[in-house]
Parts: C-alpha cells; sequence; structure tokens
C-alpha cells in the first residue's frame, strides 16, 4: 500500500575523532551522525551521499570501526558498543554494555577488539562471527589509574603472532602492551609529548630491494602539542642483540653516552631557542615476547622522527594503504589549525637509512589541504584515506560535521609523491538539531534551519548522465546565514526572498544574491523562476556583526569555476551568505515561530511568552514590513505554530496553554472567530489541508484532531481524533488526486505515520502505513513539508527532527 525510498539525507559527522573510519575496500565510509551511524558510498556514481542511517544507539557515538566490509562496530557516550553486520541489509546483530562512562576510543585487529573510555579503563575483546550474531567475550581489562585512554592502536608484531597494543591518553606518554598469550603485559612506555596524545597509528613500511625482510612496524602518535612523533618498531636478531648493538660504536666508550646526554639534556632545557622544552629522547626501549621457536623475540623501539608543520593541535593519524606503485608509507594528519598534512619520508635518504633499523629517516610535508592560517572555528577533527573508482582520495569532517574531499590527479605509474590533488564534492548537515524546514514556492529547493545556527538552502542536481527528474542528486547548494544565534524558523517569502527568526527579538529578511542565481541556473535545478532584478554579487558579516552586508565585487576566495559546479564545504561557510535587506521588529522576548501565507502578502511572527501581553502573533505586510492590523491576542502563554489558511483567510494558532485560535481576515486585519481547549496537553503544530475544508492539530496528549471551520460564530467541530502510543509533534497534509489526500504525522520518537483520507468524508481517516524509526528519525520530529512529483501517485516528504538530520523521502501510494 505505501512504499518509501530515501531521496536525501543530510547529516554532520560528530565532533568525535575516531568517530568515522572507512571500510576494508575503502569505498564506503561509516561515522557517527548524533545518535546514528550514517553509511555513505564515495564511489556512488551520482553522488549521492549519505544514503542509509543505522538507528539503535541511545548516546552519541563516539566510534565507528569497520571489522570487515559488512561488519561495523560503534560505540557511545553511554558506554555501549553496537556491532552491525549487512544481512540482506544493516542489522544491529549485537550489543554489548562494554563500560560505565563514554567509550573514547576503539581499535581491532584480528579477532581482537579494543576499548577505552572515561571510566579509566581499557578492556579487551574477543569476537567470533562465523554465525549470524556475533559473539563477544570481554578477555581482559586494563586499569589507567586514574588517566583517560584517548587513542588505541593495535596491530601484529613482525616475526611473531604476538599482539602490540599501544594506548596513549591525559598522562601525555604512549604506553606499549604486548600479548604473547593470553594477556596483555605493559612492555614500554614512550615519553615525550608534551600535551594530549589524541591520535595512534601503526604502519608495516612497504619492504624495498635493499631490505626485502618486513621486520619493522612504524607507530605515529599525535598531540594537542601540534607534534607528530614516529617510533620505529624493529625485530632484533637474537636475544644477545640488544647488547651486542648497543656496542656497535664501542670505541667511543663511555664519551658517545656522556654526548648523547649532554645534547639530550640541552633539547630539553627551556632556556635554549625556541623549541627547547620540546624533549627528544635518544633511549632505545627493549620490549620482548615470546616467538614459534624456543626462547623469545625481542624487539628495539626506538624514536625516529619528529614532525613540525601543524600550528595546533594533532586530531587523527591515519596511513596509506600500501600499493605496488607506491614504494614509501604516507601519513595523514588533521588538526585543529583547519589543515591536512601528507607526510612521507625523503627518497633520496630512504634508501640508505633502511639499511639500518636504527637510523633516522627524514619526512617531508609533502601536500597541505584545507586553510592557510586556521581561521576556521574548530579546524579538522579528523581525517581518512579513501580509495574510488577515479582515484585515491583525501577526506576530513571539521568541528561543524562537514566533510572536505581530495582526489588524487595522477597518470598510471608516475610518482604518488608528486600526485596532483583537486577538491571535489563531499556532504554536508546541521550539527544540532534541525527546528524548522520548508519548500521554495515552485518547490525547486528546500530551507532548513536549526540550532546549530546556521541556514541552509538545499537543492536537487541534475546528475551528468541524464536530465530526467528521477537523477537529480540533492545536495546543499548555499548558507544563506551563519548567525550567532540558535535558529528557530524560516519561512519563504518569494522564489528569491526568505525570512528567519532565531533566539532573539528580531526577524529578518534575506534576497538572494547573484552569486546564488547563477549557480542555481548553471548547476540546471529544475523551477527556478528567471530573476531580471540588479542584485549584489554576495555578502558578508562585518567582524562582531549580526547583519549579512551585501558586496558588489565577488570574494576573493570564490573560484572562478563554481558557478559550473555545486558549493564545497569551505565556499559554503564562507561566499554563499545571503544579504539581508530588512529588519521586522515588534515583539519583547525571543522569537519562536514564523510563517508567510500562500500568496507571500503577509509575514506572522509569535515570540516565547508566559502572559497573555505577550503570549500575541503580529502579523506584517512583506511590501512595507509594518504591522497589518492590530496583534493576535487570546493566548496566554507561548504560541508554537502559525498556520494560513490555503486562500489566507484564516490564521489559525496553536499555543502551550493547550488551546488553537481562529482568526478571519477583514480589511484592515483579522479578528478572533473560534478557539477550542479539548487537547489535554501542549499543542506542537496544526496545519490546513490543501483543499482549505479541514485543519489539523498535533499534541502532547498523543492525539490529532482533525477539525472544520464553520461560518459565523458557531464553534467548529471536531471531525476525527487520531491516537498514537506517543506524542504528536508535527503534521502535514497533501492532495493525492481529485478525490483522496494524506495526513503525515510525526512523533516525538521519530517515527512518521501517514493517514490517507477522501475528501467527501473529511471525518474517516485510515492508517495507509507508517515510517519507522531510524528510516524516519530517532528523536521528535519538529516539522513535516510535501511536495508534489511529476508521477500522480509519489509525493516527497520532507522531515527534520531534534536528532540532527533533514531528510527528503519519496513516499509511493498504490492505488
Amino acid at each position: 500500500m505505501l512504499q518509501v525510498s530515501t531521496v536525501y539525507i543530510a547529516a554532520s559527522a560528530n565532533r568525535f575523532n575516531h568517530a568515522a573510519h572507512v571500510s576494508p575496500d575503502a569505498t564506503l565510509v561509516a561515522f557517527g551522525s548524533g545518535r546514528l551511524v550514517a553509511l555513505w558510498n564515495i564511489d556512488d556514481q551520482t553522488d549521492k551521499g549519505v544514503y542509509e542511517t543505522l538507528a539503535g544507539h541511545e548516546g552519541l557515538v563516539t566510534c565507528a570501526r569497520f571489522l570487515r566490509d559488512d561488519f561495523v562496530a560503534s560505540a557511545d557516550d553511554r558506554g555501549h558498543i553496537r556491532f552491525w553486520k549487512k544481512l540482506e541489509k544493516w542489522t544491529n546483530t549485537a550489543t554489548v554494555h562494554a563500560h560505565s562512562q563514554p567509550i573514547s576510543a576503539l581499535s581491532a585487529s584480528g579477532g581482537l577488539l579494543v576499548t577505552g573510555a572515561s571510566d579509566s579503563t581499557v578492556k579487551i575483546w574477543t569476537i567470533s562471527d562465523e554465525q549470524e550474531i556475533p559473539k563477544v567475550e570481554m578477555a581482559q581489562v586494563i586499569t589507567l589509574q586514574g588517566k583517560y585512554p584517548l587513542a588505541l592502536a593495535l596491530t601484529t608484531l613482525p616475526r611473531s603472532q604476538a599482539t602490540i597494543l599501544a594506548i596513549s591518553g591525559t598522562d601525555r606518554n604512549v604506553h606499549i602492551w604486548t600479548r604473547s598469550d593470553s594477556n596483555f603485559v605493559r612492555s614500554v612506555t614512550l615519553p615525550g609529548h608534551e600535551d594530549w596524545v589524541r591520535a595512534l597509528a601503526f604502519c608495516t613500511p612497504t619492504p624495498c630491494s635493499e631490505a626485502p625482510s618486513n621486520d619493522q612496524l612504524l607507530l605515529a602518535s599525535g598531540s594537542q602539542d601540534g607534534t607528530i612523533r614516529l617510533w620505529n618498531i624493529a625485530a632484533l636478531e637474537s636475544p644477545q642483540a640488544a647488547k651486542t648493538q648497543s656496542g656497535v660504536n664501542g670505541s667511543m666508550g663511555a664519551l658517545s653516552d656522556d654526548l648523547l646526554d649532554a645534547f639530550e639534556a640541552s633539547l630539553a632545557d627551556p632556556t635554549e631557542g625556541e623549541e627547547g622544552g620540546r624533549q627528544i629522547s635518544l633511549k632505545r626501549h627493549i620490549l620482548t615476547v615470546k616467538s614459534k621457536d624456543p626462547g623469545a623475540q625481542q624487539y628495539a623501539v626506538t624514536f625516529d622522527a619528529l614532525l613540525i608543520g601543524h600550528e595546533a593541535g594533532v586530531t587523527s593519524l591515519a596511513w596509506a594503504s600500501s600499493t605496488p606503485a607506491s614504494a614509501s608509507s604516507t601519513l595523514l594528519s588533521s588538526s585543529t589549525d583547519s589543515s591536512l598534512i601528507l607526510w612521507s619520508p625523503s627518497q633520496i635518504l630512504h634508501s640508505a637509512s633502511s639499511r639500518d633499523a636504527t637510523a633516522g629517516s627524514i619526512w617531508i610535508n609533502r601536500q597541505r589541504f584545507g586553510d592557510v592560517g586556521g581561521q576556521r572555528l574548530g579546524g579538522f577533527v579528523g581525517g581518512l584515506w579513501a580509495r574510488s573508482t577515479q582515484g585515491g582520495e583525501v577526506m576530513g569532517w571539521g568541528w561543524n560535521g562537514g566533510w572536505r574531499r581530495w582526489r588524487s590527479v595522477q597518470a598510471t605509474g608516475s610518482d604518488p609523491d608528486t600526485a596532483q590533488w583537486r577538491e571535489i564534492g563531499a556532504i554536508s548537515g546541521h550539527s544540532g538539531p534541525v527546528k524548522d524546514l520548508e519548500w521554495s514556492p515552485a518547490g525547486e529547493y528546500i530551507i532548513s534551519v536549526g540550532l546549530d545556527q546556521t541556514t541552509r538552502v538545499h537543492g536537487a542536481v541534475p546528475s551528468s548522465s541524464s536530465t530526467s527528474r528521477s537523477s537529480s542528486v540533492w545536495h546543499e547548494l548555499a548558507r544563506p546565514q551563519v548567525h550567532g544565534y540558535d535558529l528557530v524558523g524560516a519561512t519563504w517569502l518569494g522564489p528569491w526572498t526568505f525570512a528567519s527568526v532565531a533566539d532573539e527579538k528580531v526577524a529578518r529578511i534575506f534576497e538572494a544574491p547573484r552569486g546564488f542565481v547563477q549557480t542555481v541556473k548553471e548547476l540546471g535545478v529544475r523551477g527556478v523562476v528567471e530573476s531580471t532584478e540588479e542584485r549584489p554579487i554576495a555578502a558578508h558579516v562585518p567582524p562582531l556583526g549580526l547583519s549579512n552586508k551585501a558586496v558588489s565585487e565577488a570574494p576573493a576566495q570564490l573560484d572562478s569555476s563554481r558557478p559550473d559546479r555545486r558549493p564545497f564545504e569551505g565556499e559554503l561557510a564562507a561566499t554563499t551568505l545571503w544579504p539581508e535587506v530588512e529588519k521586522v521588529f515588534g515583539h519583547g522576548y525571543e522569537s519562536i515561530t514564523i510563517a508567510s501565507s500562500n500568496f507571500h502578502d503577509l509575514l506572522a511572527t509569535a515570540c516565547k511568552a508566559t502572559s497573555a501581553q505577550h503570549a500575541v502573533v503580529r502579523v506584517y505586510s512583506t511590501s512595507t514590513y509594518q504591522p497589518f492590523g492590530s496583534p493576535l491576542e487570546g493566548h496566554s502563554l507561548t504560541v508554537t505554530r502559525i498556520a494560513f489558511s490555503p486562500d489566507d483567510r484564516y490564521i489559525v494558532t496553536v499555543s502551550r496553554d493547550r488551546t488553537w485560535r481562529a482568526f478571519e481576515k477583514r480589511n484592515d486585519g483579522y479578528y478572533p472567530v473560534a478557539a477550542d481547549k479539548s487537547h489535554a496537553r501542549i499543542i506542537w503544530d496544526c496545519a490546513w489541508s490543501r483543499e482549505g475544508d479541514i485543519f489539523a492539530t498535533a499534541s502532547r496528549d498523543k492525539t490529532v484532531k482533525i477539525w472544520s471551520p464553520r461560518a459565523g460564530s458557531e464553534p467548529w467541530p471536531t471531525l476525527a481524533t487520531l491516537k498514537f502510543a506517543e506524542a504528536a509533534t508535527a503534521v502535514a497534509f497533501c492532495s493525492l488526486d481529485a478525490t483522496r489526500r494524506l495526513l503525515a504525522v510525526g512523533l516525538e520518537t521519530g517515527a512518521i505515520f501517514i493517514y490517507c483520507n477522501l475528501i467527501a468524508a473529511p471525518g474517516k481517516w485510515e492508517v495507509t502505513g507508517s515510517i519507522p524509526v531510524g528510516v524516519a528519525h530517532v528523536d521528535q520530529i519538529h516539522r513535516l513539508a510535501w511536495q508534489s512529483t511529476d508521477e500522480p501517485t509519489e509525493r516527497r516528504l520532507a522531515s527534520c527532527s531534534e536528532d540532527g538530520t533533514l531528510k527528503i523521502l519519496m513516499v509511493q501510494v498504490d492505488v
């Protein structure tokens, strides 16, 4: 009866540096987005972005990790680990309450999973997933004595079946643990960092012709002190190797040791130069593990290189997977200075140093991505390597949850170190609850606002393969408003004009700049209305200002090729603002909701209120932005929603005082004609049918009531009461054909119910189907909005939620 498919999901990545991971085949990215795990296929030829969200976590997802291409582990800030396996679809196959505090780090290798949490413990888990439901058992608990783990790395030692575990955190050291038999034992502590160590990564260097045996591991550690340290872990030839190796330069004797001690002391002396406080220890640490042969295998852990290039703390590290074309290892680092850097050893010196495991290497900053100078708030939270059919890729997500992505452009067989990189489109979404959305008058794009203090415009861009509507892919096209207050509502006043309200007393009016008009036309967005007005090219926000000011010259950051492609995350945040053309005043407290008439000639606003004096709706004319009639009085608490009837004859308002009120339009304003207080709790939302013969109210009392307007002063009757298991928070009508219509009801849990009705019998409603939690949302739905399509039985349903996602679903009703 009802078929639902996902058209678009706008979701941002959480602000945790382990919240995203790429699959072993490097084409699928899983990342935490609020309480959801979002899946993004970067190899999708249509560039659809996030195609599915996995629901189940009750807290914010802090870590995600692929164990196989079809097996993912995710952890949250309530201490739970969930395992997801792709059967017919992605399914939560197991859940473990691993820690009593938020899980901050997660790593896996072989059949082992390691978790670290704010309860100051690291736990080792064994995973057996031969069957459909994986078997997860705790093998060991490592207590960190009050220190918190921030990063974990796990791999197998060369020449051995032993496992090595690196743990770092708030004590500024890297702790090496090894396991030969059943339990991990502490082996080595590596000092040197001057701040929390937030990132760890193991790499097995690719063997070269001079050193065919792969007996080395590289461990990279990144810290908030802005540096990256590389540690070389090399197998020694015999148990006596440590002694013989340390005596290679025996002729130097004690003099050599004295010189090294003096050199280290000078480096650690804060009076010696700018970098005097940075400790560089040349000490070799020896660790011993059991080997397959009788006896034990020893390894030397030595400091290899200090990488200095970031201007702020390092947030993540990732090694590129070794390829036959690449003779050297490449390290990707991300930082809060808004940059990603690729590091690799110098080829000139690498061959000489590779002959001697104890020799240091020279690492070079090969490529730098992101913003110069680190102006963007928060910088990069994390970075990943990925690989699509079109080449290798580097991607990172920022403080505000948006992704940036670069693809390698190089000829086959060329040196990877000299590859050229170019930025390509990625994904974005609100980094907080999305409070409101509305389709543009022609339905060509949709506007959304949220508590992340941004307004965003999303549109359908035709894919390069075809110009048909079905092949259009939705993307964020502009970020017209980046505000200093939480945004709570927005409404269109025309094809190029919208109004928004935030947690302030004023409503702001914006008009599209010439840059946006050119962009949507060049991209081929359907239904775009021609604009003949002279418009400013763009807008900017003055320092310490809140109003977007028009600019007549193109911003310096604007790429000349921009109109031919959609804007990237860096451009969305900097160059797609819309100029503010008007402010509308009147309310005494912070705004809470906004609505416009269907003919766009009137604008209505309401504010937070605890008394009848302020619980009024103010109506303005959009031609002059002056009040239209007197304020609409009658409510005693905050008005939560305002709805104009299709012919703008009536305005219905609903409130926290559990009442709805209707006002009728006359020559000089709107006047009260009806009211009702049959709901038992706060009324969250109201909506008119497209025909104008009924309207609906949704309440926390778990009901939606259908009402019919009546002429004169008689009470307006209740035609139907729809009951639900949870509070109803959003409603929206749409016409299906000349005889039927649909009603969508959003609940506090995130589920959506679809009802069908014959227009001739407005009191009879039947459940056509439901969109379950997960496919819809996992938290309170704030707004629903329908939009017609070219197909008679298909309608697009846009929804936004407290869970931070905006979704557009295609709903098909069988005849």
